[in-house]
């Protein structure tokens, strides 16, 4: 088992980080996909924080000590800054891709429950550190991503289907997907080791993403 993570967590690290490094060399600045390939190179970096010491504690102290509880602790933390960043720059992939006007309410709603979401992410009452964090302050940070991801979510659904755009048909399948993946393990992992397990197809979804953008940018689209 710990060889087999292990080799998922870097391939998946190595993977999405040299697609948004392609992504972003192959593109002009602050173009679509160069913002494709950023948010990449930021989940990637965003969660190799969390994954580095995780292999680190599978192999050494063991991932229940309290030598690992700071470093998993504030991988997490990180790693919950920049997947709120990694969604907001995917709202943006979004107004760009489909040469949405400025809306200043949507800006407004994504941006208020992106910057909700980090404060929350601060708070002490977090415990990141510790090897026994409060539930509810992990479902108190996550109410606003969810709802982040549910509006990134809506939003992909409505313009694919109306711009028949055949390589982010699916974006929005891959977002559900993480989040149908990512809450049980939120809700139940500290009572249900096991449901940890959904982490592996969550990262999965992850990567599809990222393979969206960079197939969709190879061919020109």
């Amino acid at each position: 088992m710990r060889i087999g993570e292990t080799i998922f967590d870097v391939l998946y690290l190595i993977t999405v980080i040299t697609l948004g490094i392609k992504m972003i060399k192959s593109s002009a600045p602050r173009s679509q996909y160069w913002l494709f390939g950023l948010m990449a190179v930021i989940l990637g970096c965003g969660d190799a924080f969390h994954l580095i010491p995780r292999v680190w504690a599978m192999w050494g102290p063991g991932l229940d000590s309290n030598s690992a509880a700071a470093p998993l602790g504030f991988g997490q933390a990180v790693t919950s800054v920049t997947m709120t960043a990694f969604y907001v720059i995917l709202f943006h992939v979004w107004e760009m891709r489909y040469k949405v006007n400025r809306n200043t309410k949507l800006r407004a709603a994504v941006y208020g429950l992106a910057v909700i979401r980090i404060v929350l992410c601060l708070f002490p009452q977090n415990d990141w550190m510790s090897t026994d964090a409060p539930l509810s302050w992990g479902i108190y940070r996550n109410i606003p991503f969810a709802l982040l991801g549910l509006l990134v979510i809506l939003l992909f659904y409505r313009k694919a289907k109306e711009c028949k755009d055949v390589h982010f048909r699916f974006m929005w399948l891959a977002v559900v997907l993480s989040f149908a993946c990512y809450i049980p393990v939120v809700l139940f992992a500290g009572t249900v080791p096991a449901v940890g397990a959904l982490m592996l197809p969550k990262t999965c979804a992850y990567v599809w993403v990222v393979w969206m953008g960079f197939s969709a940018m190879k061919k020109g689209d």
